[in-house]
């Protein structure tokens, strides 16, 4: 009889452990608490890659980190070449929000590339990190307008156009373009350009004139963007989260919550066709000015 009491008060001390320790996972998951003793702190990974076509996903990741008291720095990983302009100037400023709103830190992380629009999204960050061969810089603007007058000539195609305005149809493909034409297009080109330099300096505190001396398009290795100012620390994708934990006060090695966005098929098939025309000259539109690697 002394027997089984025993056996049932050890069943019944098992189910108690078990019972306080589901219940602390689940509070952990509910209200964000860490059971790893690092005082509750964990870093929010955001990722992006590919062709930037869109800010929509990035802001609303960032929104789900700004409203989690328990993520305590935010590391964003970068992958990509760049893209359209409006898109990397929106992550841009979203970054600079986050940090003013919440003053919390931002480590950027860079993979195999992280060029021209994807460098401009990196500038905020209070660290970067890159590989020594991570492919860099490219601070530059870029429009690609087709001139397929000879082709439709040959071909026997031929536009009618009715406009109210000599330049509303500036950048179309069916003629050459006029010296104005130009002069319009590249005063717009200069002007972004002149943005884009203006983030740097202002972002990594380097002098304009001497952003303005390498801000030609060329790219750069990261051990070389690091003598330069353009990164700050070469190092993994680990080494970026233990600088994260660093910067954001967490003892130990941090848990990471990735907030990729669960994306439907629709979402899917949508940006693979926006990401396979962003950088071709045969686009919708006629006229796109991009922070791209070409």
């Amino acid at each position: 009889m002394d027997t089984e009491r025993v056996k049932k008060g050890v069943l019944y001390v098992a189910v108690a452990i078990l019972t306080i320790y589901l219940s602390t996972i689940l509070i952990s998951l509910i209200f964000g608490l860490s059971i790893s003793g690092s005082k509750g702190g964990k870093i929010g990974l955001i990722k992006v890659e590919g062709v930037i076509v869109s800010s929509r996903s990035f802001i609303e990741q960032i929104k789900r980190v700004k409203d989690n008291d328990s993520l305590k720095a935010l590391l964003i990983r970068i992958d990509s070449p760049g893209g359209a302009v409006t898109p990397s100037q929106e992550i841009y400023s979203e970054i600079k929000k986050f940090q003013e709103e919440t003053k919390r830190k931002v480590v950027v992380s860079m993979a195999n590339t992280a060029a021209s629009g994807g460098y401009y999204i990196a500038c905020p960050a209070d660290r970067i990190m890159a590989n020594p061969g991570t492919i860099t810089g490219s601070i530059g603007v870029i429009t690609i307008l087709p001139n397929l007058k000879g082709l439709f000539e040959k071909v026997g195609y031929e536009e009618m156009v009715i406009k109210s305005g000599k330049y509303k149809d500036i950048g179309s493909s069916s003629r050459e373009m006029t010296k104005e034409e130009k002069e319009i297009l590249q005063n717009m080109v200069d002007d972004i350009h002149e943005q884009f330099i203006d983030a740097v300096s202002e972002s990594r505190e380097i002098e304009k004139e001497k952003v303005k001396e390498i801000a030609d398009g060329r790219i750069f290795t990261g051990r070389q963007a690091r003598e330069i100012n353009l990164i700050d620390d070469l190092g993994t994708l680990e080494d970026a989260i233990m600088l994260a934990a660093e910067l954001a006060g967490i003892p130990g090695k941090p848990k990471v919550v990735s907030l990729k966005k669960e994306r439907s098929l629709f979402e899917t098939f949508k940006d693979f066709l926006s990401q396979t025309f962003a950088a071709n000259p045969f686009n919708w539109s006629p006229i796109k000015l991009q922070y791209i690697l070409f």
